[in-house]
C-alpha cells in the first residue's frame, strides 16, 4: 500500500516491505530463530521489525458485542475496529489505541484499518471526551480520562500525514471543534482551561485521569490532579493542529493560534524547575504547590510534533531523562532517589500498583524518547538506536516475539505485567523503523 502525499513533512518509513502479515511470514520467523540468525545488532537486518509487524497484528480487532456500532458503520460502508491494549487482562482503551495507532497500523501499511479506528472513535465522543476504556462485555465506554482525547488529535494528524485522507479529516473535524470547545468551557472530571494562564486543569476526587492511572480500592496512587506536564503538552499540540486544519474547513484559526501562544508562554514560565534542571510534573497540584518529581512525562513537551517547551531547555531536559530515567527497555516512571521510588514491580496487587508508576520502566516510552532525542541531537542515530537495543534479547523472553507491558526499574530489568502490550510493540516498531539504515 502506498503512503500517499506526505504534505511536505518528514518522510514516514514503513515496515511493510520487511515482511507480510502471512502464515509464511510466521513460519519464516520460526525458521530464522531455529537457524540462529538472530543478530542482536540487528539494525542492518530485517528480523526485529519483521517480528514486531507480526506481533502488531494481534492487537487490531473487531469488537464483539457492539452490534449497533457495527450496523451503523456498515450502513456507511465502514467497519468497526479498535485495539486491544494488552494480553492478558486488557480490553480496548482509548488512550492506548491512539498512542498505538501509528505503530500498529500506519508503519505496517494498514491505513484502511487506521481510518476505521479513528472513525469508530469519532462516534464515541461524549461531552468532548473519547472513552478511556470499554469494560469487558459492555457496550458503553467509561470516560474518565484527561489525555486519551488529546492523543486522538495526535493520531489523526499522523494518519492524515501518512494517508492524505482529507475526507476522514473533514468527517472528524466537527467533533474536534466540539472537543476543544468543551475543554475550554469545562467538561467532566474537572477538565477545563484555567483562563488565568490558558493551561489545562484536570482532576476529580477518586479518579485517575492520566496514563499514570494505578488505583487500589479508594487509593489513587499517583493522582496528579492539577496542571500535568504531558496534558498541557498535548493540549498545545491539539491547538496547533486545529490552527492548521481550521482554514481548510472554512474556519478562522485566530482563536486556536491565540490560545496556543498563551499556553506556550505560561508553560515555559510555570513548568521549569530550575533547581532540578527539568520540568515539574504537575503545577498547581492538589497540595497547593508544584510537584518536582522527575518523571518521563516531561519528554512529551519536546517529542510531540508541536513541542511546547522552549528550544533552549530541550538539551538539559534530555540529559536528565537519559541519565536518570533511561533503561535498556524504556523509561523509568520515576527517577531513583525519590522517596517513593520502587525498583521492582512485584508482590500482591497493592504492592504492584504501588510500584506501577513509581519507578517501574515502561517500554512504550522509548518511542517519544527517540523522537525527542533526535530533535536535540539529529545526527546521533547511534544514541537513539542504543535506546532500543535492550528490546532485542527481550523478544526471546516472556511472550516470544512480542514486548511486555513493564519491566523492573533495575537490572536485570525483569519483564512484568502483560506479556504482550500494544503500545510497547507499536512504539518500539515505530522508532525502530524510523532508525533503519
Amino acid at each position: 500500500m502506498q503512503d500517499g502525499n506526505r504534505t511536505g513533512r518528514r518522510p514516514r518509513r514503513t515496515a511493510v516491505s520487511v515482511i507480510g502479515l502471512t502464515v509464511y511470514g510466521r513460519q519464516l520467523i520460526k525458521a530464522i530463530r531455529r537457524a540462529g540468525w538472530f543478530d542482536h545488532g540487528a539494525f542492518s537486518r530485517p528480523i526485529v521489525p519483521a517480528e514486531l509487524v507480526l506481533a502488531a497484528d494481534q492487537f487490531i480487532i473487531t469488537p464483539a458485542g457492539r452490534v449497533e456500532d457495527a450496523a451503523r458503520a456498515h450502513a456507511y460502508g465502514d467497519e468497526v475496529r479498535t485495539v486491544i491494549a494488552g494480553y492478558h487482562w486488557f480490553t480496548d482503551w482509548g488512550r492506548d489505541t491512539m498512542i498505538s495507532l501509528e505503530g500498529l497500523t500506519l508503519v505496517t501499511g494498514r491505513h484502511v484499518e487506521a481510518g476505521y479506528i479513528l472513525r469508530t472513535f469519532m462516534h464515541y465522543v461524549r461531552d468532548g471526551l473519547i472513552p478511556n476504556m470499554f469494560p469487558e462485555r459492555e457496550k458503553e465506554g467509561l470516560y474518565h480520562t484527561a489525555d486519551a482525547t488529546l492523543w486522538f488529535f495526535h493520531a489523526i494528524q499522523r494518519y492524515v500525514d501518512y494517508a492524505n485522507d482529507r475526507l476522514t479529516l473533514s468527517l472528524l473535524y466537527p467533533s474536534l471543534k466540539q472537543i476543544i470547545d468543551r475543554h475550554v468551557r469545562g467538561t467532566h472530571f474537572g477538565i477545563h482551561v484555567d483562563e488565568r494562564d490558558g493551561l489545562l486543569v484536570q482532576g476529580a476526587q477518586g479518579y485517575q485521569l492520566t496514563w499514570m492511572d494505578a488505583k487500589v480500592d479508594d487509593w489513587v496512587v499517583t493522582p496528579r490532579r492539577g496542571k500535568a506536564v504531558e496534558i498541557n503538552a498535548l493540549w498545545f499540540n491539539a491547538l496547533k493542529l486545529m490552527e492548521r486544519w481550521a482554514p481548510e474547513h472554512g474556519d478562522d484559526p485566530a482563536e486556536y493560534r491565540s490560545r496556543a501562544a498563551r499556553v506556550q508562554q505560561s508553560f515555559n514560565e510555570r513548568f521549569w524547575f530550575a533547581e532540578g534542571g527539568h520540568l515539574y510534573d504537575v503545577v498547581d497540584a492538589e497540595s497547593g504547590g508544584n510537584d518536582p518529581k522527575c518523571r518521563p512525562n516531561q519528554v512529551f513537551a519536546i517529542a510531540l510534533d508541536n513541542p511546547v517547551l522552549a528550544r533552549e531547555r530541550w538539551e538539559p531536559v534530555m540529559r536528565i531523562v537519559r541519565d536518570r530515567l533511561l533503561t535498556p527497555v524504556g523509561l523509568r516512571s520515576l527517577a531513583p532517589g525519590d522517596s517513593e521510588y520502587k525498583a521492582r514491580y512485584f508482590g500482591d496487587l497493592r504492592a504492584r500498583d504501588a510500584a506501577y508508576h513509581q519507578g517501574t520502566a515502561w517500554g512504550w516510552l522509548v518511542g517519544p524518547f527517540v523522537d525527542a532525542w533526535l530533535k536535540v541531537y539529529p545526527d546521533d542515530l547511534s544514541g537513539a538506536r542504543h535506546a532500543l537495543e535492550g528490546f532485542v534479547p527481550h523478544l526471546d523472553d516472556a511472550c516470544v516475539g512480542s514486548i511486555s507491558e513493564v519491566f523492573d526499574a533495575e537490572p536485570p530489568f525483569t519483564p512484568r505485567g502483560c506479556i504482550a502490550q500494544a503500545w510497547s510493540v507499536a512504539e518500539v516498531l515505530r522508532a525502530w523503523v524510523r532508525l533503519l539504515p
